[in-house]
């Protein structure tokens, strides 16, 4: 599974700083004479390694465990069904001369629709791992922005932003890094709620 998801929508910084810059003024006169909205400079600011919180997450590698070990019963399965196809298809090969046209050519279409078989099973596995996977992205991202949400209320913080390589975020002092904390704060609320995760899906190895 890929790794490094962006689970969070950024804010682009420089749009921030722009706004800051054009509208300082008017927001300040607007923020005391409505009380609404907050000025640009009094914004309280944070970001997250978003790698590490996704990483560090409990419910995350607990379920990418669980894919993994999924993904390494279907691998099982399928080399024990490939190799049960080529082992027909060499006694095949060896007995086949003692067989007459006819069923010579059944068996050949026999053995053509068990590996047409065998692929299709091949790409459901596949479809179904990569569902899993998506699946668990979705959960992810809900779960985490539904913290985020409540973190940035709890520590009064307008704006957490999300630092990934390559994002829009080319520098943030460390000291409004909240990384750990989000990180200690969701693993906490994943021990105090396991059965609040979302199950597996289940194995269909056993259905085919």
């Amino acid at each position: 599974m890929k790794k490094g998801l962006k689970f969070f929508g950024v804010l682009a910084l420089a749009s921030v700083l722009f706004y800051s810059c054009d509208q300082k003024t008017a927001s300040t006169a607007e923020t005391a004479s409505t009380g609404e909205g907050v000025a640009a400079g009094d914004m309280k600011v944070a970001f997250v390694y978003t790698d590490s919180v996704i990483n560090k997450y409990d419910y995350f590698k607990k379920m990418s465990e669980e894919i993994t070990s999924k993904g390494k019963r279907f691998d099982s399965d399928l080399q024990s069904r490939a190799k049960g196809f080529e082992q027909e298809v060499a006694t095949f090969q060896q007995t086949g001369g003692n067989m007459t046209p006819n069923q010579a050519r059944a068996k050949q279409d026999e053995l053509v629709q068990k590996e047409q078989n065998l692929m299709t099973y091949r790409n459901n596995l596949m479809q179904e791992l990569s569902a899993d996977e998506a699946k668990l992205m979705n959960d992810v991202y809900e779960k985490v922005q539904t913290y985020m949400k409540d973190y940035a209320k709890e520590n009064n913080i307008d704006i957490i932003l999300s630092y990934t390589r390559g994002g829009a975020m080319w520098y943030a002092t460390d000291a409004i890094d909240v990384t750990a904390s989000v990180v200690e704060g969701l693993n906490k609320e994943y021990v105090a709620n396991p059965a609040g995760a979302a199950p597996a899906a289940a194995d269909t190895t056993a259905k085919k």
